[in-house]
């Protein structure tokens, strides 16, 4: 794709952060911009997801953007991250916009809670199925999927706890993260209390108040801005057969995330690279389950392997496969991915806080259990 990253920009994130959405956007947009050198007169597009509360003119007017010549919205919760940038990166290459902001930003902690129970949501035709049997909260529904595949493949709790012990060993050195100076044992993990069994509190990511922007433009005008690009390898979504909304239960294997595997093989496809040719993995984590099934959908190790590979200290910072240098969504912010795809900028730039050597391609993914998506981001 003829298109790059430029800037990235985030808010604090906390638990309660005393501003609006709006307030939080306009602060993301604005910083993300200064990264790259731009000014707001220089958009001409923005895109976020479709739970997002700040419309698209109503961030332009905060910033005193001109005029819009491209705007959208993706669905699907953090299935949209990487969509985001997919949508900018298509904006840019067919002339509809040459400066496109991607951003997010909500207070998800101190106003509304994504991971209550949504009355209103249990006559969406996805969850009728499944809210009447109590499966109400994204927790329980994971919950269904996890405990299945522990009955196929032998996974226990202990190995779900790796991730979240991964994730906040390296949230634990990077200032930025909540749980800097926090890191967890696997005692730790498994002494915390059931959410839904068999997820524990700790296999469940965090809920942040914050903001994220990231702006994508042209590889040619990439090469007059300040900031070594992150160039956009590859950018796919994916929905896989029988696809519901984190109950995807229907289907003839329930230990799957076939949709991951749409994914998985539009990045190698488009990239022309392969799993061992990934240097930085940057998975959504927002329940650990999802970390392995995602390794084995994206062809790192088998099916029913993960376990095994987690195991082996692949996902360390100085293993053959870093995860999450920054901490992921367990460790440094539930920003529904997109801080994700800002540690992969970093990472592409060798700017991270956990910087992993001779970065030449990341892998993002966004979302799991939902219509997903993913990025490969390039130095080249």
């Amino acid at each position: 794709m003829n298109a790059a990253i430029v800037g990235v920009g985030a808010t604090d994130f906390s638990k309660n952060s005393g501003r609006s959405e709006l307030q939080l956007a306009a602060e993301a947009v604005r910083a993300a911009l200064a990264d790259a050198g731009l000014e707001p007169s220089d958009v001409d597009g923005l895109v976020s997801f479709t739970m997002d509360t700040n419309a698209e003119i109503a961030v332009a007017r905060e910033l005193g953007i001109p005029e819009l010549t491209f705007f959208s919205r993706v669905h699907y919760g953090g299935g949209a991250a990487c969509a985001t940038v997919q949508q900018a990166a298509m904006a840019v290459e067919t002339g509809a916009a040459k400066v496109v902001v991607c951003y997010r930003a909500f207070n998800e902690r101190s106003g509304h809670r994504f991971g209550q129970v949504q009355t209103a949501a249990a006559v969406n035709i996805d969850n009728s199925w499944s809210y009447p049997m109590g499966l109400g909260t994204p927790a329980a529904m994971v919950a269904m999927f996890a405990r299945r595949y522990m009955h196929e493949y032998g996974a226990t709790s202990e190995d779900f706890g790796r991730i979240a012990v991964i994730d906040r060993k390296h949230a634990a050195t990077n200032p930025h993260a909540w749980f800097h100076n926090r890191p967890i044992t696997l005692d730790d993990h498994q002494a915390s209390r059931w959410i839904a069994e068999p997820l524990r509190l700790l296999d469940c990511c965090q809920e942040t108040d914050g903001g994220v922007a990231l702006v994508v433009t042209s590889a040619e005008r990439a090469r007059e801005l300040p900031q070594k690009p992150a160039h956009i390898n590859a950018a796919t979504q994916g929905s896989g057969v029988d696809q519901f909304t984190m109950t995807s239960y229907y289907r003839d294997d329930l230990t799957r995330l076939p949709e991951m595997g749409v994914v998985a093989r539009g990045l190698w496809e488009k990239s022309g690279i392969g799993p061992s040719d990934v240097d930085v993995a940057v998975l959504y984590d927002h329940f650990t389950p999802f970390v392995l099934v995602q390794l084995e959908e994206l062809g790192f190790c088998g099916r029913g392997e993960a376990k095994d590979f987690v195991a082996s200290g692949a996902l360390e910072l100085d293993g053959d496969l870093p995860l999450n240098p920054h901490g992921g969504q367990l460790g440094e912010a539930y920003l529904h991915g997109m801080n994700g795809i800002a540690e992969a900028v970093r990472q592409v730039r060798g700017t991270a806080v956990n910087q992993i050597a001779d970065v030449e391609h990341v892998l993002v993914t966004a979302g799991t259990g939902v219509p997903t998506s993913g990025l490969v981001l390039g130095a080249s």
